[in-house]
């Protein structure tokens, strides 16, 4: 691309070849590969801009910051809870400027040292999490999008990064299906003559944008009325688990519209 050259970004899964092939090279798959490109039906993937990938990664290595502290905290409350007989929540232990592991386990050096080690390691990853928001927050903050996403219930300032980066240019997406499908919120299934002939690849999309709306869900029912009335509905004629995935399905529908049309969210187109 630096070249000047047109690059398409191939698929593999979606132009597997006959399987009874006799002989296969490096040479007939090139061909192939310009046949279905002559034909215009290459399947693609999108290339994400060059320059916007360095602060993408970045917020993806918040949230592997993220699940290193959360594993190091829960290892802290099962030796609190082994030793102690009590159960420390996680907000008491990332607190900062009290330390409220030390006096459960003074009585015992071995265990004291266990715990501090723990509470260093916990505050140390709790400051670089803060300082890469910090970062992520200034180079997307001049996007229109960021703040129209966080007008949506459920969706802070870390979940409106990360639909923002992950997403890309919304352009992308013809129809909001496509995005919703992205996003691992459609159903997968196989049919034929009418009849169920099984499940497809239900992980393909982008994961981190599947659990951005998962959380934006459970959040949004936990603190919107619309969305709780809309959830409990659902859960009564189905389950918990269809009511979250049909919550969360309808969070990213709004999001494209969002983002297409730099728009606020509208509790009542939603949830009418």
């Amino acid at each position: 691309m630096d070249a000047g050259y047109k690059v398409h970004l191939a698929n593999p899964a979606g132009i597997q070849k006959y399987k009874g092939l006799k002989y296969s090279n490096d040479a007939y798959d090139s061909f192939w590969l310009a046949h279905l490109l002559r034909l215009n039906i290459l399947p693609k993937g999108y290339i994400y801009p060059k320059e916007d990938r360095p602060v993408r990664d970045l917020l993806r290595k918040r949230g592997h910051l993220v699940k290193l502290r959360t594993s190091v905290i829960n290892s802290l409350q099962g030796i609190i809870s082994r030793n102690c007989g009590v159960r420390l929540a996680a907000d008491k232990i990332k607190q900062v400027f009290q330390d409220n592991v030390t006096p459960l386990l003074a009585g015992e050096e071995d265990l004291a040292l266990s715990g501090a080690v723990s509470k260093d390691a916990i505050d140390y990853l709790s400051q670089q999490i803060t300082r890469v928001e910090r970062s992520v927050k200034n180079k997307v903050k001049i996007k229109p999008a960021f703040t129209w996403l966080q007008t949506i219930p459920g969706v802070g300032l870390i979940l409106a990064l990360t639909i923002t980066l992950e997403t890309g240019s919304i352009d992308r997406f013809a129809k909001v299906g496509n995005f919703t499908s992205y996003c691992r919120k459609v159903p997968t299934s196989w049919t034929s003559n009418n009849k169920n002939k099984g499940k497809g690849n239900k992980k393909n999309g982008n994961k981190y944008l599947a659990w951005a709306f998962s959380e934006a869900a459970e959040f949004a029912r936990r603190y919107n009325d619309m969305a709780r009335a809309f959830y409990n509905r659902k859960a009564a004629r189905t389950n918990r688990m269809v009511a979250h995935t049909a919550l969360a399905h309808k969070l990213a529908r709004a999001s494209y519209y969002i983002m297409r049309d730099n728009v606020a969210f509208d509790n009542n187109k939603l949830f009418a």
